[in-house]
């Protein structure tokens, strides 16, 4: 983790809690076990569930470590970008957090199948078939951060596990210590990342997210190479060679290696950020989609894809899905706050039509005005002509966490208001009038879900409507294809050690 000063706050200025609520001792929940690894700032353990026998992964910060209130900070940004990120398949997921006097841990999913890095220690270099799969993974993960408004800022084999020991075993990005929230356009300049892994723009501290294409570049002409593409026996020389060195595609292997993989690596690794090509289209070149299996263009962004899927949904759904949103905690809709704030340019607290159009355009959607009338107004619950904070988390909250059994029943005891058991139709009609809705048939309503046919909603019928489908409900006719969250695309050694400054 970085700071652009180097200064350290007097000792008042450090808090004595990362997290804003207070915990139950880890302990509580989980054995503690082998150490897996060391970073900069935490260590990794392995830890097991007490109750189910599951194991996990556990990183502890020690608090000594956090020298002041910007390292706090850091750390609870870390938490947050990763809840928010941590549902696409090929980021590690985090469980949970648990803070004490001494430590903050970060319970994560396990991954056993060890570092990129090492796998390409041990292979030398991949096949242009493999090295394709694997940057593929890479840069689709950069395409849901970018889409999400995450720079990762920290890109390298290191920070990608394999989970598990098979040749074939998923791929997951980890360690997001280094990462923040952006919105289009911004600029940053501290220096922070990986020597080998830098980019010139980095060096010159003047950046955005491009930064993160150029350490994918790097990592492809390894995977291929079995070299990086910058090298000298210093830093500083490291640092020379990425802001002014020649690529070389003379020697061995890369005669062998084809016109197009060069032509990729390119174009990832111009030192000019405006030409760079973005994660996207990195997605859609031709030596990466394979046309006999990849479709001509990479799926929505990440909230496009949420976006689309909310709209597809009955009324009860939507207003349950508001429900839950509006439970959830700090950590869990941090990143959805950054997003919703970097949309609603004017910072008025709802989104227009124009500011949504805008948004859409700038994480890379290309929408017809009529699609985004569509998404706008299924996400705009209430009917207002905007859509309000409660309504966009609603529409971009990723749906697994909808199917968690507490956001579950909490949503259906905010409806049966009796605490009966059953959801009936006037407290149907109860509800509606609070999210400020009218005219709705409830009887349809209640007969879509109601499977036994008595006139009523009891739990069980509830959740399997809540958790049947989650791209579109099968027995209604949609009004228009898309939906908010597809809109936004949200479907989403010494040299290698993180550096905060080079000089």
């Amino acid at each position: 983790m970085s700071k652009s000063s180097s200064a350290t706050p007097p000792p008042s200025a450090k808090p004595s809690w990362v997290l804003p609520y207070r915990t139950q001792p880890l302990t509580d929940f989980y054995t503690l076990g082998k150490k897996l690894g060391q970073g900069q700032f935490g260590t990794t353990f392995l830890c097991t569930d007490k109750q189910t026998g599951f194991n996990y992964a556990c990183k502890t910060i020690p608090k000594r470590k956090l020298l002041c209130k910007e390292d706090y900070e850091d750390v609870w940004r870390e938490i947050q970008i990763m809840h928010h990120l941590s549902e696409h398949p090929n980021i590690v997921r985090i469980k949970g957090t648990y803070e004490d006097p001494v430590s903050v841990h970060l319970v994560m999913e396990l991954c056993e199948g060890g570092e990129l890095f090492d796998r390409i220690v041990q292979k030398g270099q991949y096949s242009e078939r493999e090295a394709a799969k694997l940057i593929g993974v890479i840069v689709s993960v950069l395409e849901s951060c970018h889409s999400l408004g995450v720079m990762h800022r920290d890109l390298k084999p290191e920070n990608f596990l394999f989970q598990s020991v098979d040749e074939d075993a998923a791929l997951k990005a980890t360690d997001f210590g280094l990462s923040v929230f952006y919105k289009p356009g911004e600029t940053f300049s501290d220096v922070v990342g990986s020597p080998y892994y830098v980019a010139p723009d980095v060096l010159r501290k003047h950046y955005g997210p491009e930064s993160d294409v150029w350490s994918a570049g790097v990592i492809l002409y390894i995977l291929l190479s079995g070299v990086p593409p910058f090298w000298a026996e210093t830093e500083i020389g490291i640092f020379r060679q990425i802001l002014q060195g020649r690529l070389d595609f003379e020697s061995e292997p890369w005669p062998g290696i084809s016109a197009s993989a060069k032509d990729l690596i390119r174009k990832m690794l111009d030192r000019n950020p405006k030409r760079r090509l973005t994660a996207h289209e990195v997605l859609c070149h031709p030596w990466i989609v394979d046309d006999k299996v990849a479709p001509d263009k990479p799926l929505d962004s990440a909230v496009l894809s949420r976006l689309k899927q909310f709209s597809a949904m009955n009324k009860l759904k939507k207003m349950a899905l508001r429900v839950i949103a509006e439970r959830l905690s700090e950590e869990e809709i941090g990143g959805l706050k950054e997003l919703f704030k970097m949309i609603d340019t004017d910072n008025s607290g709802t989104i227009t039509f124009d500011e949504l159009k805008e948004g859409l355009k700038r994480v890379g959607s290309e929408l017809m005005e009529s699609e985004i009338k569509d998404l706008m107004d299924a996400a705009d619950i209430d009917n207002s002509g905007t859509i309000d904070y409660g309504e966009f988390l609603a529409a971009t909250i990723h749906l697994n966490k909808l199917e968690r059994e507490e956001n579950l029943l909490s949503a259906f005891s905010y409806f049966d208001k009796d605490g009966s058991g059953f959801i009936t139709i006037d407290e149907l009609q109860l509800a509606c009038k609070e999210f400020g809705l009218s005219e709705l048939h409830l009887d349809d309503m209640i007969s879509e879900i109601d499977e036994d046919n008595d006139g009523r909603i009891d739990y069980g019928e509830f959740a399997a409507m809540m958790r049947k489908g989650n791209g579109g409900v099968g027995r209604r006719t949609m009004r228009g294809p898309m939906n908010l969250g597809d809109a936004l695309g949200l479907s989403a050694s010494a040299n290698n050690q993180s550096i905060e400054n080079p000089t």
